[in-house]
């Protein structure tokens, strides 16, 4: 049965660029971190393990893994002893293929591939191959969790599909420079709000490839409210507590027979037909 109450974490950290095996430790290291401060779910930044700003797909391609390769691998051991779940960013290689991936790694090991779909003229998204994997909700211990990546959230059907198929948490693994300042300070708590789940982004910080990154992981609860949000670009760890069933809690009755509304059940999808067209 699936706990009711879950304490997670967003880690904001400075990937190095193209050193994935110091992100990698880096990663650990900050994962320890949160498991010391009784974190069951840690979400890392986009291409936490990479770095982003690649100039070519030659270049991104010398960095990157399979999904199951020797990163998982360690990922999965420290999962296993640590009964937590990861969702790390990184660029994924399959065959001749290049992803901008998310990972959800568990005591069980990789659990979870999923490959952003919406990629923005910016970093190695220029490069990389767009995600044919559709927005899945995957069953924990520690909630039903739905993965997208950073330019994903601007798209509100990602996180409307997700929560439709029953998501608890919406974690978003994000690179968001400077100029997306909006975006961090509304989307994640719109989203939130709009389909009563809890969200989790987790934003690098840093200079990369002449771009800035301007940090803001939060943490938000199904009323749109942050629970915990990084005001200062430096890296830090975010924990809080999340009660996964406020986010299964679709009615909401303010006033009995009075005020009551449900974003979810009040829908009417025969309108919004339009939004379906290619």
């Amino acid at each position: 049965m699936m706990s009711e109450k879950v304490v997670a974490a967003a880690v904001q950290m400075e990937p190095k660029f193209a050193a994935p095996k110091e992100n990698l430790e880096a990663v650990l290291g900050w994962a320890e971190e949160a498991f010391k401060c009784g974190a069951q779910l840690i979400v890392f930044p986009e291409c936490a393990l990479t770095g982003y700003c690649f100039e070519s797909r030659e270049e991104a391609m010398a960095v990157a893994e399979p999904a199951d390769g020797k990163s998982v691998h360690e990922i999965s051991l420290w999962c296993k002893s640590r009964k937590c779940w990861l969702v790390v960013g990184t660029l994924e290689r399959d065959g001749e293929q290049l992803y901008n991936a998310a990972l959800l790694v568990g005591p069980n090991g990789l659990q979870a591939v999923y490959r952003k779909i919406h990629l923005p003229c910016l970093g190695v998204d220029r490069f990389v191959d767009p995600g044919d994997i559709p927005f899945q909700v995957h069953s924990t211990p520690v909630g039903r969790i739905g993965l997208h990546i950073c330019y994903d959230a601007v798209f509100p059907e990602a996180a409307r599909v997700m929560a439709l198929d029953g998501a608890d948490i919406l974690c978003l693994p994000t690179n968001w420079p400077e100029g997306a300042k909006p975006v961090a300070e509304l989307v994640p708590r719109v989203r939130a709000l709009e389909n009563r789940v809890y969200f989790i982004a987790a934003n690098r910080i840093g200079e990369e490839g002449g771009f800035k990154f301007i940090g803001m992981s939060q943490i938000v609860d199904p009323f749109g409210n942050w629970l915990a949000v990084a005001n200062e670009p430096k890296e830090t760890l975010l924990v809080s507590e999340i009660d996964l069933t406020e986010a299964r809690r679709k009615r909401i009755v303010f006033v009995p027979g009075r005020y009551e509304v449900d974003r979810i059940g009040d829908r009417r999808p025969e309108f919004y037909k339009t939004i379906c067209r290619t």
